[in-house]
C-alpha cells in the first residue's frame, strides 16, 4: 500500500481518547494530568506530546484544548498526549505561591520527561492502549508558550533570568519536533509591552536546538505585544537554529494558525477550518517522515502544497 493510500486508510481510524491519567511527581505542587488520543487499531504507534499554549480561555490550556489537531493526528496513526502544565488557567488559584510561578518554564518541559519517564504506565492506564506504542518513536509539538517549551525539549538554551545561568532542558528521547507560532528571540528586538512581564521568552538561544523540527508561523501573526519585529520574529526557532529545520509560513494566518487550539473558539482572530486542516495534515506528513524513514508522506505534502493552484503557505528548508 502506498503512503498516500496508508495516509486515507488511517484518515477514517475511529479516534480512543481517555482522561485523565494521574502521575504523582515528586515536588509538583499538583499532580500531572494527561489525555491521551489514539487510533482504535493499530501497533508500533509512534507518540506525539502536545505543549499547550497560555492564552485568555479557561480550558483550552490544559488537556480538554486542541482538538481539531489532535483528533487529526490520533486518526493518523499517532498516540497524543497532553499534560496539564502549571501555567493552564485551571490550576492558577492551586500554584499560585509555588516555586516557578506564574511562568513555570522548567516545570513545562520536565513534565514532558516525566511522561516518557512513566510511558508505560501511561500506555497501560489507557484501555485497549497497552503494547501498542513504540518508545523510541518520540516528537513534541507546542503552540505559542508550548512552542517555547518544545524548543527547550529539542535543545535550545536558556540563561535563567533569576540566577544569570544557563540551563539545558534537552530531550534526547525526542526525536523531532513541530513548534507552532512559538516565541522567538531576545535582545534588543525583545522591547514589547509584555517582555518586562515574561523575560524568560527573552532568554532562550537557539544555536543549540539541533533537534530535527518543523516551525509553522501565519505571515499575519504581529507579535507587538513582545516585540515590534513582525511575524519574522515567530520564525527565530527556524532562523537562528542549526539545521535540520523546515519552515512553514501560512498566508493569511494570525496566532491561533485558523483555530488550532479549539473548535469554534471565541478568541480565534482568523478562524478557518480549511487553514487548521492543513495544519493538521502538513504537521502529521512531517512528523511520519521523521519518525518512519523511508515514508514519503512529508513529500507527497510538500509537493501538493507547491504544485497547487491556491497555496495555503510556504515552504523553507536547510
Amino acid at each position: 500500500m502506498s503512503t498516500a493510500s496508508t495516509a486515507d486508510a488511517l484518515a477514517t481510524v475511529p479516534v480512543l481518547s481517555f482522561s485523565p491519567v494521574v502521575l504523582s511527581v515528586a515536588g509538583r505542587p499538583v499532580d500531572l494530568q494527561l489525555r491521551v488520543s489514539a487510533p482504535a487499531t493499530g501497533t508500533n504507534l509512534p507518540v506525539i506530546l502536545l505543549s499547550h499554549g497560555h492564552g485568555p480561555s479557561n480550558n483550552l490550556s490544559s488537556l480538554n484544548g486542541y482538538a481539531p489537531i489532535v483528533n487529526f493526528w490520533a486518526a493518523h496513526g499517532f498516540v497524543v498526549v497532553q499534560p496539564t502544565h502549571l501555567t493552564s488557567s485551571t490550576l492558577t488559584r492551586l500554584v499560585a505561591d509555588a516555586p516557578g510561578a506564574p511562568d513555570f518554564w522548567r516545570s513545562r518541559a520536565e513534565d514532558m520527561s516525566h511522561i516518557l519517564d512513566r510511558l508505560d504506565h501511561v500506555e497501560s492506564a489507557v484501555p485497549q492502549l497497552a503494547g501498542r506504542i513504540d518508545p523510541t518513536k518520540v516528537a513534541v509539538a507546542g503552540h505559542s508558550l508550548g512552542g517555547f517549551t518544545a524548543a527547550l525539549l529539542l535543545g535550545a538554551g536558556l540563561t535563567d533570568p533569576d540566577t544569570g545561568r544557563l540551563v539545558h532542558l534537552h530531550e534526547p528521547r525526542i526525536k523531532a519536533g513541530v513548534l507552532l507560532a512559538p516565541p522567538g528571540r531576545g535582545g534588543e528586538v525583545f522591547n514589547g509591552p509584555m517582555a518586562q512581564q515574561w523575560p524568560v521568552i527573552g532568554a532562550v538561544d537557539f544555536s543549540t536546538m539541533s533537534t530535527p523540527a518543523l516551525v509553522v508561523t501565519g505571515d499575519k501573526d504581529d507579535p507587538r505585544h513582545f516585540t515590534d519585529m513582525g511575524p519574522d520574529w515567530h520564525a527565530d526557532p527556524y532562523t537562528l537554529a542549526p539545521g535540520p529545520k523546515t519552515l512553514l509560513t501560512l498566508f493569511d494566518a494570525e496566532h491561533g494558525l485558523g483555530g488550532i487550539a479549539g473548535y469554534d473558539a471565541a478568541e480565534t482572530t482568523d478562524e478557518s477550518p480549511e487553514r487548521v486542516a492543513a495544519v493538521a495534515r502538513l504537521t502529521s506528513a512531517y512528523l511520519r517522515t521523521l519518525l518512519h524513514p523511508g515514508d514519503d508522506a512529508w513529500q507527497t505534502a510538500y509537493a501538493a502544497l507547491t504544485t497547487g493552484s491556491d497555496p495555503v503557505g510556504r515552504v523553507a528548508a536547510k
